[in-house]
């Protein structure tokens, strides 16, 4: 295997794309933005992915993108934190938080390349699993170690989840968006399906 991704520093049009894109971004220091944006810009330069709106969420015949998932996994994982606060008086900061909702398929466009009208696995996804190379990236970039553990090992199919509150909070959030973007692609929710 060669290396799956380069990290990217470079001030170039696509940190710019990023930081339009990224929901949350604005709400954690200046130097957490900074590496936020450089984990994504790195993951996309180093994909085959022309366009931030060409990255999927998932395989399958449908296409939904990749940024609209990400940000409503970051938003509702905003509004579960609150929820957490105000009910259980568990306050989250929002420097985990945040970077974990917004980098948590940081891998995806590493692992997914558009094909036809829908997207299809690459290489690299039959040789580590969803997360591991996210958390490989989040590391080497010196992401706390909650934030990389929880991005390693959030996927619904890893061997085992995180039993930090920050792990609990991305799960539901991340499932549901994954559920309304597997509506959107025409394809069956994951709370519908049987294993």
């Amino acid at each position: 295997m060669t290396q799956p991704y380069s990290i990217d520093h470079g001030s170039n049009w696509r940190r710019q794309a990023v930081r339009d894109w990224l929901f949350g971004l604005d709400q954690v220091p200046e130097a957490l933005q900074e590496r936020i944006v450089t984990a994504w810009v790195s993951a996309w330069a180093s994909s085959t992915h022309e366009r931030l709106e060409d990255m999927p969420f998932s395989p399958g015949s449908g296409f939904y993108p990749l940024m609209r998932h990400v940000n409503e996994v970051t938003r509702a994982g905003v509004d579960l934190g609150r929820r957490a606060a105000a009910d259980w008086g568990s306050t989250l900061p929002p420097e985990i938080l945040l970077p974990i909702l917004i980098l948590h398929d940081v891998d995806k466009p590493l692992l997914y390349r558009r094909e036809g009208g829908g997207a299809v696995h690459t290489d690299l996804y039959h040789e580590l699993p969803h997360g591991v190379i996210g958390a490989m990236l989040l590391k080497e970039l010196d992401f706390p170690h909650v934030v990389v553990s929880t991005v390693a090992t959030h996927a619904t199919n890893a061997p085992f989840h995180g039993r930090n509150l920050e792990a609990h909070v991305l799960h539901y959030a991340d499932l549901f968006a994954a559920d309304h973007a597997f509506r959107s692609m025409g394809e069956t929710p994951l709370y519908l399906r049987r294993h």
